[in-house]
């Protein structure tokens, strides 16, 4: 993952209402839910709901299935994996070898 993907991602998870959605989502496994099922459980308007799906569908966090008249809503795993993957990536390599040399003699 590259850190413009990784920023917006976290950029879309960063508002209290993505946030939400995001979560309920989670809780509700792999078969997600319905938009009306959102809407009621967090008790949006629709305009308000459509508005932030679109960012995290946007961003790869959730995506969208027609079921007949039903839009059904996922939480994208992989994608949340991802961007915990990308912030743990260098875990606990230091980072002495990657200041740059003039930063490194003040430290000293």
């Amino acid at each position: 993952m590259d850190r413009e993907l990784a920023a917006r991602c976290l950029a879309e998870l960063g508002n209290l209402t993505r946030l939400d959605i995001y979560r309920l989502l989670v809780r509700a496994g792999p078969g997600g839910l319905k938009i009306s099922e959102i809407q009621s459980r967090l008790e949006l308007p629709a305009s308000t709901l459509a508005f932030h799906l679109r960012g995290l569908v946007s961003a790869g966090l959730v995506a969208q299935q027609r079921v007949g008249r039903e839009v059904i809503c996922r939480a994208q795993y992989h994608r949340m994996d991802s961007i915990i993957g990308f912030l743990r990536e260098h875990c606990c390599e230091g980072f002495s070898d990657d200041l740059p040399a003039e930063a490194g003699r003040r430290a000293s």
